[in-house]
Protein backbone atom coordinates (compact mmCIF):
# COMPACT_ATOMS: atom_id res chain seq x y z
CA UNK A 1 0.00 0.00 0.00
CA UNK A 2 1.26 3.47 -0.86
CA UNK A 3 2.16 5.60 2.09
CA UNK A 4 0.17 8.83 2.30
CA UNK A 5 1.79 11.57 4.26
CA UNK A 6 1.68 15.20 5.26
CA UNK A 7 4.49 15.77 7.72
CA UNK A 8 4.93 19.52 7.59
CA UNK A 9 6.06 20.51 11.06
CA UNK A 10 4.74 24.00 11.73
CA UNK A 11 6.13 25.79 14.73
CA UNK A 12 3.20 27.26 16.57
CA UNK A 13 3.70 30.46 18.56
CA UNK A 14 4.45 30.11 22.24
CA UNK A 15 2.22 32.46 24.16
CA UNK A 16 1.48 33.33 27.75
CA UNK A 17 -1.58 31.90 29.47
CA UNK A 18 -1.40 34.71 31.99
CA UNK A 19 0.03 38.17 31.63
CA UNK A 20 3.37 37.18 33.16
CA UNK A 21 6.52 35.59 31.75
CA UNK A 22 5.42 31.96 32.27
CA UNK A 23 5.47 30.25 28.85
CA UNK A 24 3.21 27.36 28.01
CA UNK A 25 4.96 24.03 27.40
CA UNK A 26 4.79 22.47 23.95
CA UNK A 27 2.47 19.46 24.08
CA UNK A 28 3.15 16.51 21.76
CA UNK A 29 -0.09 14.68 21.10
CA UNK A 30 -0.56 11.57 18.96
CA UNK A 31 -3.72 9.89 17.66
CA UNK A 32 -3.36 6.32 16.35
CA UNK A 33 -6.24 5.32 14.08
CA UNK A 34 -7.40 2.51 11.80
CA UNK A 35 -10.81 2.38 10.13
CA UNK A 36 -12.50 4.67 12.64
CA UNK A 37 -14.46 7.00 10.36
CA UNK A 38 -17.40 6.80 12.76
CA UNK A 39 -15.52 8.51 15.61
CA UNK A 40 -12.28 10.12 14.39
CA UNK A 41 -13.78 13.49 13.50
CA UNK A 42 -15.14 13.99 17.01
CA UNK A 43 -11.71 13.14 18.40
CA UNK A 44 -9.91 15.60 16.12
CA UNK A 45 -12.43 18.35 16.84
CA UNK A 46 -12.04 17.76 20.60
CA UNK A 47 -8.29 18.32 20.18
CA UNK A 48 -8.41 21.34 17.87
CA UNK A 49 -11.26 22.85 19.88
CA UNK A 50 -8.86 23.21 22.80
CA UNK A 51 -7.34 26.18 20.95
CA UNK A 52 -4.07 25.36 22.65
CA UNK A 53 -1.43 27.62 21.08
CA UNK A 54 1.63 25.39 21.46
CA UNK A 55 0.40 22.01 20.25
CA UNK A 56 2.33 19.44 18.19
CA UNK A 57 -0.49 17.15 17.02
CA UNK A 58 0.33 14.17 14.78
CA UNK A 59 -2.09 11.54 13.47
CA UNK A 60 -0.89 8.06 12.48
CA UNK A 61 -3.30 6.03 10.34
CA UNK A 62 -2.71 2.33 9.75
CA UNK A 63 -3.92 2.34 6.15
CA UNK A 64 -7.67 2.84 6.64
CA UNK A 65 -10.09 2.05 3.84
CA UNK A 66 -13.35 3.34 5.35
CA UNK A 67 -13.02 7.08 4.75
CA UNK A 68 -10.87 7.87 7.79
CA UNK A 69 -8.11 9.36 5.63
CA UNK A 70 -10.56 11.73 3.92
CA UNK A 71 -11.59 13.04 7.34
CA UNK A 72 -7.96 13.55 8.38
CA UNK A 73 -7.32 15.50 5.17
CA UNK A 74 -10.08 17.95 6.12
CA UNK A 75 -7.99 19.05 9.10
CA UNK A 76 -4.43 18.66 7.79
CA UNK A 77 -3.85 22.42 7.68
CA UNK A 78 -4.55 22.61 11.43
CA UNK A 79 -2.28 19.79 12.64
CA UNK A 80 1.47 19.21 12.61
CA UNK A 81 1.27 16.27 10.22
CA UNK A 82 -0.10 12.80 9.48
CA UNK A 83 0.80 9.57 7.75
CA UNK A 84 -1.21 6.63 6.46
CA UNK A 85 0.57 3.33 6.00
CA UNK A 86 0.36 -0.26 7.29
CA UNK A 87 1.69 -0.62 10.83
CA UNK A 88 2.06 -3.17 13.61
CA UNK A 89 -0.98 -1.99 15.53
CA UNK A 90 -1.94 0.88 17.83
CA UNK A 91 1.26 0.93 19.88
CA UNK A 92 3.50 0.84 16.82
CA UNK A 93 1.51 3.81 15.50
CA UNK A 94 1.98 5.69 18.77
CA UNK A 95 5.75 5.17 18.64
CA UNK A 96 5.83 6.45 15.05
CA UNK A 97 3.89 9.51 16.08
CA UNK A 98 6.02 10.47 19.07
CA UNK A 99 9.17 10.02 16.97
CA UNK A 100 7.81 12.78 14.71
CA UNK A 101 7.00 15.26 17.47
CA UNK A 102 9.05 17.73 19.47
CA UNK A 103 6.85 18.57 22.44
CA UNK A 104 8.21 18.44 25.97
CA UNK A 105 4.92 17.08 27.41
CA UNK A 106 3.50 13.89 25.85
CA UNK A 107 0.17 12.11 25.65
CA UNK A 108 -1.96 10.19 23.18
CA UNK A 109 -5.68 10.15 22.46
CA UNK A 110 -7.18 7.17 20.66
CA UNK A 111 -9.41 7.66 17.64
CA UNK A 112 -12.62 7.00 19.59
CA UNK A 113 -11.93 9.12 22.67
CA UNK A 114 -12.15 12.83 23.45
CA UNK A 115 -10.86 15.69 25.56
CA UNK A 116 -12.95 17.86 27.82
CA UNK A 117 -13.10 21.59 27.16
CA UNK A 118 -9.90 23.16 28.51
CA UNK A 119 -8.25 19.80 29.16
CA UNK A 120 -4.95 20.69 27.52
CA UNK A 121 -4.85 24.00 29.38
CA UNK A 122 -5.07 22.01 32.62
CA UNK A 123 -2.15 19.84 31.50
CA UNK A 124 -0.07 22.85 30.45
CA UNK A 125 -0.76 24.79 33.62
CA UNK A 126 0.20 21.91 35.90
CA UNK A 127 3.50 21.21 34.15
CA UNK A 128 4.29 24.92 33.96
CA UNK A 129 3.59 25.65 37.63
CA UNK A 130 5.01 22.44 39.13
CA UNK A 131 8.38 21.66 37.52
CA UNK A 132 9.01 18.78 39.95
CA UNK A 133 5.99 16.89 38.60
CA UNK A 134 6.72 14.48 35.72
CA UNK A 135 3.53 12.44 35.39
CA UNK A 136 -0.14 13.34 35.94
CA UNK A 137 -3.64 12.01 35.46
CA UNK A 138 -7.01 13.75 35.81
CA UNK A 139 -10.37 12.52 37.04
CA UNK A 140 -11.39 9.40 35.10
CA UNK A 141 -14.43 10.07 32.94
CA UNK A 142 -16.52 8.23 30.37
CA UNK A 143 -18.35 9.30 27.24
CA UNK A 144 -21.35 7.51 25.75
CA UNK A 145 -21.15 6.13 22.23
CA UNK A 146 -22.74 9.38 21.05
CA UNK A 147 -20.09 11.49 22.82
CA UNK A 148 -21.96 12.63 25.94
CA UNK A 149 -20.16 12.77 29.29
CA UNK A 150 -21.89 10.06 31.32
CA UNK A 151 -19.57 9.37 34.24
CA UNK A 152 -17.06 11.32 36.36
CA UNK A 153 -15.23 9.26 38.96
CA UNK A 154 -13.41 10.13 42.17
CA UNK A 155 -9.89 11.54 42.13
CA UNK A 156 -7.53 8.60 41.62
CA UNK A 157 -4.40 8.03 43.71
CA UNK A 158 -1.61 5.51 43.23
CA UNK A 159 1.83 4.51 44.45
CA UNK A 160 4.14 1.97 42.86
CA UNK A 161 3.83 -0.56 45.68
CA UNK A 162 0.02 -0.43 45.72
CA UNK A 163 -0.20 -0.60 41.93
CA UNK A 164 1.97 -3.72 41.80
CA UNK A 165 -0.07 -5.23 44.63
CA UNK A 166 -3.19 -4.90 42.47
CA UNK A 167 -4.84 -1.76 43.84
CA UNK A 168 -6.64 -0.32 40.79
CA UNK A 169 -4.39 -0.99 37.82
CA UNK A 170 -6.48 0.97 35.37
CA UNK A 171 -4.92 4.41 34.98
CA UNK A 172 -7.06 6.22 32.41
CA UNK A 173 -4.70 6.84 29.51
CA UNK A 174 -6.89 9.57 27.98
CA UNK A 175 -6.34 11.75 31.08
CA UNK A 176 -2.64 10.96 31.50
CA UNK A 177 0.36 13.05 30.41
CA UNK A 178 4.07 13.02 31.19
CA UNK A 179 7.31 14.87 30.47
CA UNK A 180 9.48 13.69 27.61
CA UNK A 181 12.37 13.35 30.07
CA UNK A 182 10.43 10.58 31.88
CA UNK A 183 9.53 8.95 28.56
CA UNK A 184 13.21 8.86 27.59
CA UNK A 185 14.36 7.45 30.94
CA UNK A 186 11.74 4.71 30.75
CA UNK A 187 12.87 3.53 27.32
CA UNK A 188 11.32 6.04 24.93
CA UNK A 189 8.66 3.72 23.48
CA UNK A 190 5.47 1.79 24.09
CA UNK A 191 5.84 -1.99 23.81
CA UNK A 192 4.39 -2.75 20.36
CA UNK A 193 4.62 -6.54 20.71
CA UNK A 194 1.02 -6.88 21.93
CA UNK A 195 -2.31 -5.53 20.71
CA UNK A 196 -3.63 -4.36 24.09
CA UNK A 197 -2.55 -3.48 27.66
CA UNK A 198 0.81 -2.00 26.65
CA UNK A 199 -0.17 1.29 28.27
CA UNK A 200 -0.14 -0.66 31.56
CA UNK A 201 3.36 -1.90 30.77
CA UNK A 202 4.40 1.71 30.14
CA UNK A 203 2.97 2.78 33.51
CA UNK A 204 4.95 0.01 35.20
CA UNK A 205 8.15 1.41 33.69
CA UNK A 206 7.19 4.98 34.61
CA UNK A 207 6.65 3.91 38.23
CA UNK A 208 10.33 2.95 38.43
CA UNK A 209 11.32 6.59 38.04
CA UNK A 210 8.43 8.84 39.05
CA UNK A 211 5.21 9.27 40.98
CA UNK A 212 1.89 9.80 39.24
CA UNK A 213 0.14 12.89 40.58
CA UNK A 214 -3.67 13.05 40.52
CA UNK A 215 -5.18 16.30 39.26
CA UNK A 216 -8.60 17.42 40.48
CA UNK A 217 -9.78 18.43 37.03
CA UNK A 218 -11.28 17.02 33.83
CA UNK A 219 -8.78 16.33 31.07
CA UNK A 220 -9.97 13.49 28.82
CA UNK A 221 -12.36 10.59 28.73
CA UNK A 222 -12.91 7.09 27.38
CA UNK A 223 -15.76 6.44 24.97
CA UNK A 224 -17.76 3.34 25.91
CA UNK A 225 -18.65 1.69 22.60
CA UNK A 226 -19.29 -1.76 21.16
CA UNK A 227 -16.06 -1.80 19.12
CA UNK A 228 -13.76 -1.26 22.11
CA UNK A 229 -10.93 -3.79 21.96
CA UNK A 230 -10.47 -3.94 25.73
CA UNK A 231 -14.17 -4.16 26.60
CA UNK A 232 -14.87 -6.85 24.01
CA UNK A 233 -11.83 -8.88 25.11
CA UNK A 234 -11.91 -8.19 28.84
CA UNK A 235 -10.60 -11.58 29.97
CA UNK A 236 -7.59 -11.35 27.66
CA UNK A 237 -7.07 -7.71 28.66
CA UNK A 238 -6.93 -8.52 32.39
CA UNK A 239 -4.83 -11.64 31.82
CA UNK A 240 -2.17 -9.66 29.95
CA UNK A 241 -2.23 -7.09 32.73
CA UNK A 242 -1.63 -9.78 35.33
CA UNK A 243 1.34 -11.07 33.33
CA UNK A 244 2.85 -7.57 33.05
CA UNK A 245 2.55 -6.97 36.78
CA UNK A 246 3.83 -10.44 37.64
CA UNK A 247 6.95 -9.91 35.52
CA UNK A 248 7.65 -6.56 37.18
CA UNK A 249 7.12 -7.92 40.71
CA UNK A 250 9.46 -10.85 40.11
CA UNK A 251 12.19 -8.54 38.90
CA UNK A 252 11.83 -6.01 41.75
CA UNK A 253 13.96 -5.96 44.84
CA UNK A 254 12.24 -5.98 48.24
CA UNK A 255 8.44 -5.85 48.01
CA UNK A 256 8.23 -9.18 49.85
CA UNK A 257 4.57 -8.80 50.80
CA UNK A 258 3.65 -7.84 47.24
CA UNK A 259 5.48 -10.90 45.92
CA UNK A 260 3.76 -13.11 48.49
CA UNK A 261 0.31 -11.77 47.57
CA UNK A 262 1.07 -12.21 43.86
CA UNK A 263 2.19 -15.80 44.42
CA UNK A 264 -0.98 -16.67 46.34
CA UNK A 265 -3.16 -14.96 43.72
CA UNK A 266 -1.41 -16.77 40.86
CA UNK A 267 -1.77 -20.13 42.61
CA UNK A 268 -5.45 -19.77 43.50
CA UNK A 269 -6.41 -18.55 40.04
CA UNK A 270 -5.33 -21.95 38.70
CA UNK A 271 -8.09 -23.65 40.73
CA UNK A 272 -11.38 -23.20 38.80
CA UNK A 273 -13.72 -23.90 41.72
CA UNK A 274 -12.00 -21.44 44.02
CA UNK A 275 -10.80 -18.55 41.87
CA UNK A 276 -14.19 -16.85 41.39
CA UNK A 277 -14.89 -16.73 45.13
CA UNK A 278 -11.31 -15.61 45.78
CA UNK A 279 -11.67 -12.77 43.30
CA UNK A 280 -15.04 -11.57 44.57
CA UNK A 281 -14.74 -12.08 48.31
CA UNK A 282 -11.05 -11.56 49.04
CA UNK A 283 -9.19 -9.72 46.31
CA UNK A 284 -11.82 -7.13 45.50
CA UNK A 285 -12.09 -6.05 49.16
CA UNK A 286 -8.34 -6.18 49.73
CA UNK A 287 -7.71 -4.00 46.68
CA UNK A 288 -10.25 -1.46 47.89
CA UNK A 289 -8.42 -1.19 51.20
CA UNK A 290 -5.02 -0.93 49.51
CA UNK A 291 -6.29 1.74 47.14
CA UNK A 292 -7.98 3.95 49.73
CA UNK A 293 -5.76 3.49 52.79
CA UNK A 294 -3.96 6.75 53.63
CA UNK A 295 -0.19 6.63 53.67
CA UNK A 296 2.99 8.63 53.04
CA UNK A 297 3.57 6.79 49.74
CA UNK A 298 0.64 8.56 48.09
CA UNK A 299 1.55 11.79 46.27
CA UNK A 300 -0.54 14.88 47.06
CA UNK A 301 -3.49 15.88 44.90
CA UNK A 302 -2.94 18.77 42.49
CA UNK A 303 -5.66 21.42 42.33
CA UNK A 304 -6.19 24.87 40.87
CA UNK A 305 -5.66 27.54 43.50
CA UNK A 306 -7.87 30.47 42.59
CA UNK A 307 -6.14 32.79 45.03
CA UNK A 308 -2.86 32.60 43.14
CA UNK A 309 -4.12 31.62 39.69
CA UNK A 310 -1.70 28.69 39.68
CA UNK A 311 -1.78 24.94 40.18
CA UNK A 312 -0.52 23.65 43.51
CA UNK A 313 -0.77 20.80 46.02
CA UNK A 314 -3.79 20.29 48.24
Amino acid sequence: MTTLTNETQRERPVTNQRGDAALLPRIALVTPVYNSAKYIEQTIVSVLGQNYPNLDYFIVDGGSTDGTVDIIRKYESQISGWISEPDGGMYDAINKGFARTSGEVLGWISATDQYHVGGLSVVAGVFRDLPQVEWITGRPTEFSEEGMTIKILDIPRWSRRRYLAGANRYIQQESTFWRRSLWDRAGGCVDASRRMSSDMELWVRFFRYAKIYPVDALIGGFRVHRDSLALSNWHEFTQIGDEIIDTEVRGSQNYKMVKFLTLINRTIKRIPKVRVAWQRLVLSNLYKVLYRLPGPDLPPIIEYQSGTGKWGFR
